[in-house]
């Protein structure tokens, strides 16, 4: 029996060792390409932003149409080629996240639905009604562990943190401040879809930071 375990534990601790290094790279590629498509649509296409300037959420419906135009433009084409790189890989995949959130409140969300059952409906990817954000929801997931675990080993942020004498294998501190920043980081953005469920998250982000004596330092 114990040798079993040791087997197990083994094979588990050459994965993760394995996974270090290629566990990101499929959704650094995917996301990339799928990103890269959606800026260049844009890049080559006309400004259709001014038909929705109304469905977007604060303070995005305050922006001039030109300038989010180009905003979400350049943030796609070049947050696919550092996604692709792995540089800067948790800061650009937060703002795809946040971009990503922007364009399903403003386009792919269902503004008329009372109860869940409802917003179920738009769980698909169709122009047929009911909304269709499985396909921005899907993205939203896949970029959620490149925001907390980086780009992996085979990135140019692991270059630049052996160069420079970081650490990148230290082990995690999950500790109240870091649920705290995790909660006002995804709960802000959240808020733009489920108003009362992000704001909500995010101070209770704020108490664990407080908690945690990082606002107070």
């Amino acid at each position: 029996m114990n040798r079993a375990i040791e087997l197990w534990q083994s094979l588990c601790e050459r994965l993760e060792g394995l996974g270090r290094w290629l566990a990101p790279l499929g959704l650094r590629f995917i996301l990339a390409w799928e990103f890269w498509e959606a800026g260049r649509e844009k890049f080559s296409g006309s400004n259709w932003f001014m038909d929705i300037q109304g469905k977007f959420p604060f303070p995005f419906d305050r922006v001039p149409t030109s300038l989010s135009w180009s905003m979400a433009t350049w943030t796609e084409l070049l947050g696919a080629v550092a996604l692709l790189l792995g540089l800067a890989t948790r800061g650009v995949a937060f703002a795809l996240f946040v971009l990503t959130v922007v364009a399903t409140a403003a386009v792919h969300w269902r503004t008329d639905w009372m109860m869940f059952s409802d917003l179920a409906q738009g769980y698909a990817i169709t122009d047929r009604g009911h909304g269709n954000f499985k396909l921005p929801l899907l993205f939203m997931v896949m970029l959620i562990p490149l925001i907390l675990r980086g780009a992996g080993a085979l990135s140019v942020d692991a270059l630049l943190a052996r160069r420079t004498g970081v650490d990148t294998q230290a082990p995690p501190n999950a500790d109240t401040v870091a649920w705290g920043l995790g909660a006002v980081a995804f709960g802000l953005p959240l808020a733009m879809l489920f108003p009362i469920f992000g704001l909500l998250l995010a101070g209770v982000g704020v108490l664990l930071l407080l908690l945690g004596g990082w606002l107070t330092h």
